[in-house]
């Protein structure tokens, strides 16, 4: 039977190779078109232009001689194809009989080849073999064959996959939201056509604007396929340190980068973990399940498989000071995503519809535009936020979990020297709440002098547990202090996700647990 290699999966597996006449190829097709193309795009071509290479070679094979099957007679000087060597043709040099007590007898061909090799084959041989059934020996003859179409569609995904991998090693190529082109066949895109661009994007305060709105002041030659024109500027606008895209999955928006919140270009001094080594072995279930559920975004935690919408965070102490959100498990899913580090999005205050202007910094883990809101809404730290994707591609909807405003015994915080200590005092709270981490302060410049005393005297988190644990523990007629009030307290003095500080009150011999996350100072503590 003829079988093709492009019919058998192992081929398009480990034995698959991209060569440099796949690349001269993909090349001309990007030439005679003009058109970017995604990876899986260019290998949907190829898995075509592989098949039908191989249908020529068959083609023009067996046009050459007679189709190789063992219970055939040849002839001396007879051209014979062997679809089994793929397609090569050898001329008959000599005649034997041949004899097998199993099989009786038959003859023996010997068969010279283009390389001057000889090989003997059967024929003659009229016993069972796959080689001896009658086969159409062409697609137009019916021969029973996967359609190219269906070829394309289960291997150039995979195909694809490889060929980004080699087109990333190729010169020649450049890529641009997720499209491949010839670099040497780019418009040329010089110095004034990217001064104007940040021209315009300066008048518009900076961004976002998709590439088609600088395209129009621009004047790039006409005859180039719009295609060609948007690819080219995306690159000389990706290669200028000037200009940062920003856009979300699907789309290309560019923003000056001079103009860019600082928040966004560096992350914000109470955002920033250094990772601190610590056992996870020693977290009991109890302390995984209180990790997962305060989702911190530096806890090493895998994505849900599925998160219903709305997702309710706690705000924390650094995302309120910064103005930010956690990147975390759980609301990573609910933000748009990107190729690149910063992602320019909408949020939307779910009460009174007003837009607010907001960035994903992916590297950070976090996404910035609150400060205002968070000032405006007199929200606390402890406050619960309620948030969901919009029906506008790019939104997300934000708001607090809201209550009438009323008095309540809180925790406020009143340093003394940078040093935390607390007190329950009545505040006017205007939203819902986590009553185990909500903490005020009234006096936020005393309040930042915690975190710089942390940084100025570099105080490890061992030691400003063992001096924010006892204040805490003194607002409790029973000395315990939950988990999850001391992540709260902690993140006024350093940045920590749960993990460590759970281990740490595991470890150090100082604390006990009680049960629900509570713990005690054991005697003779601290």
């Amino acid at each position: 039977m003829i079988q093709r290699k492009t019919q058998n999966p192992e081929y398009w597996g480990d034995e698959f190779t991209i060569t440099p006449n796949d690349l001269q190829y993909l090349s001309t097709l990007l030439i005679e078109d003009e058109l970017p193309r995604s990876a899986e795009e260019l290998g949907r071509a190829l898995v075509l232009q592989r098949i039908q290479e191989e249908e020529a070679l068959v083609q023009r094979a067996l046009s050459k001689g007679s189709l190789y099957q063992p219970k055939c007679t040849f002839q001396m000087g007879e051209q014979v194809v062997f679809p089994a060597l793929d397609y090569r043709v050898g001329q008959v040099i000599g005649l034997r009989p041949g004899h097998n007590p199993e099989y009786g007898d038959f003859q023996v061909i010997q068969v010279q080849f283009e390389t001057g090799r000889n090989r003997e084959f059967a024929s003659d041989f009229s016993a069972d073999h796959p080689l001896n059934a009658d086969v159409q020996t062409s697609i137009s003859e019916g021969q029973a064959l996967k359609p190219s179409e269906e070829l394309e569609a289960e291997y150039s995904p995979q195909v694809g996959q490889l060929l980004a991998k080699r087109l990333e090693s190729e010169p020649d190529f450049v890529r641009l939201a997720g499209e491949w082109f010839r670099r040497d066949l780019l418009v040329e895109v010089n110095t004034g056509h990217l001064n104007l661009a940040e021209a315009v994007l300066d008048m518009q305060g900076g961004g976002p604007l998709p590439t088609q709105e600088l395209l129009g002041d621009l004047e790039l030659p006409e005859e180039i396929t719009p295609q060609l024109r948007t690819f080219s500027l995306n690159y000389a606008l990706q290669e200028d340190e000037r200009f940062d895209e920003v856009g979300p999955a699907g789309e290309v928006l560019w923003f000056l980068r001079s103009m860019e919140p600082e928040s966004v270009q560096s992350i914000p001094l109470h955002l920033r973990y250094t990772p601190l080594d610590y056992d996870p072995a020693l977290l009991t279930s109890e302390m995984i399940s209180l990790e997962q559920e305060l989702d911190d975004e530096w806890s090493d935690l895998a994505p849900p498989d599925q998160v219903s919408e709305p997702v309710t965070i706690v705000l924390t102490y650094p995302h309120w000071k910064s103005g930010t959100l956690p990147l975390s498990s759980r609301l990573s899913g609910v933000f748009p995503t990107g190729r690149t580090q910063r992602i320019r999005f909408t949020l939307v205050d779910g009460e009174t519809k007003t837009q607010i202007p907001a960035w994903v910094v992916r590297e950070g883990r976090y996404v910035y535009g609150l400060g205002e809101w968070y000032r405006s809404n007199d929200t606390p730290v402890g406050a619960y936020l309620e948030l969901k994707r919009g029906e506008k591609p790019g939104t997300v909807i934000i708001q607090r979990s809201s209550q009438r405003p009323r008095r309540e015994w809180i925790r406020i915080a009143l340093p003394i020297d940078g040093r935390l200590t607390f007190e329950m005092r009545k505040q006017l709270i205007p939203c819902k709440y986590d009553e185990l981490m909500i903490v005020a302060g009234e006096d936020s410049q005393a309040i930042e002098q915690v975190w710089m005393r942390t940084k100025r005297e570099r105080l490890s988190l061992k030691q400003l547990i063992s001096e924010i644990f006892p204040e805490l523990a003194k607002l409790s007629p029973q000395g315990t202090v939950h988990a999850a009030t001391l992540y709260s307290a902690l993140n006024i003095a350093i940045r920590t996700p749960p993990g460590p500080m759970l281990v740490e009150l595991v470890s150090s011999g100082t604390y006990s647990p009680v049960g629900d996350n509570y713990w005690v100072l054991r005697l003779g503590g601290v």
